[in-house]
């Protein structure tokens, strides 16, 4: 573990007013429509519109920027900036996981960028080392059980779900999903190499079925009795948790979230980010920086956690009321940058220890 733990916990907090109205464009329009003008900037965007567009619509009001919107999935839209290449219209591109933004910085459709204020509030560790990409919000990926057929006081750490005692007992995702891959590139940098080969085989041996669905598919998985622990990112049980269907919500009353690593010495829970890079191809530098400085202040930051059932990046924001009574909890404090050059090496050891 590099440098202190950093304690994620609860604090009194405001709401941000929403903009005007944000031009939003379609993929078929978008070659059209981006004018490259002063007064404007073109985002590129893996976070659904409703969970970043009044941000951008604030932003909008706020600076007389106009802000060109395209959403997308993010590996699709990592593509389509490669195959545009220098002619690209975006200036900005948001995705989730440092993972993901590691391979956009590989792939040279990012640039190197950095303003006083951005470096001064976004933590060291949650952003790149080289400035390429930077955090806006964080969350934790940590264990959930069934409290009916799990005590808390069997639970631990990561490390501990490769023990046969949980043999048949646990589900995950697949092996090819960034945020089960970012995990086990921490834990590499944590235990290294050896250490985790021996964990990955244990813990795939534990396995109650084949790797299948998302992290919801899981948490649903443990709340029906088909395994009893599993992996899952906080803001995907934040949803269930205020969903309008009485069915997810009976899945959040049946499910218990576990800190693992906690212990005084330890590393703490996984995290991760959703960040934000400044294209190779931009046009509109200034106002994409200013875009990035924007989202880091505090109104964006308060009112992007809460959309997004997130932590903030930023230090004294405290975390959305989603997430509030899960309770404050060390994070691991690990360079997110480290998780992108473990990659490769995570994905071949998933794939030795049979994790499909």
């Amino acid at each position: 573990m590099k440098g202190p733990a950093q304690v994620l916990g609860t604090n009194p907090r405001s709401q941000m007013v929403k903009g005007v109205s944000l031009s939003v464009l379609t993929g078929a329009l978008l070659a059209s429509s981006m004018a490259t003008a002063a007064g404007e900037v073109n985002v590129y965007s893996a976070r659904k519109e409703a969970l970043i567009a009044p941000a951008l619509d604030a932003f909008s009001k706020a600076h007389d920027v106009t802000v060109n919107l395209v959403t997308g999935d993010a590996d699709a839209l990592l593509r389509r900036l490669q195959v545009e290449g220098s002619a690209s219209p975006a200036d900005v591109f948001i995705t989730v996981d440092a993972g993901r933004l590691y391979r956009a910085k590989d792939a040279g459709v990012l640039q190197s960028f950095a303003t006083d204020l951005i470096e001064e509030t976004v933590p060291d560790n949650l952003r790149d080392r080289d400035g390429y990409w930077y955090g806006l919000s964080q969350r934790a990926r940590v264990i959930f059980y069934n409290p009916e057929k799990v005590d808390a006081s069997e639970l631990s750490t990561y490390e501990d779900l490769a023990d046969a005692k949980w043999q048949g007992r646990i589900c995950a995702r697949s092996s090819s999903n960034i945020y089960n891959q970012s995990l086990v590139a921490s834990m590499i940098e944590a235990e290294g190499a050896e250490a985790t080969q021996t964990w990955l085989n244990g813990f795939v041996s534990n396995f109650a079925r084949p790797p299948f669905g998302g992290d919801t598919d899981q948490l649903k998985a443990v709340a029906a009795g088909v395994c009893d622990v599993t992996l899952a990112n906080t803001y995907y049980f934040g949803r269930l948790g205020q969903s309008d269907k009485a069915s997810d919500r009976e899945v959040y009353d049946k499910v218990a979230l576990f800190w693992p690593n906690q212990d005084e010495g330890d590393r703490g829970a996984h995290v991760n980010v959703s960040g934000i890079g400044l294209t190779a191809a931009a046009t509109n530098i200034d106002n994409a920086k200013l875009l990035v400085e924007y989202l880091i202040n505090h109104e964006s930051q308060v009112w992007y956690a809460d959309v997004n059932n997130e932590y903030p990046v930023v230090e004294g924001i405290a975390p959305p009321k989603s997430l509030q009574p899960f309770g404050e909890f060390k994070a691991d404090s690990m360079s997110l940058s480290v998780l992108g050059d473990n990659n490769r090496q995570a994905v071949e050891m998933m794939d030795a220890a049979g994790w499909k």
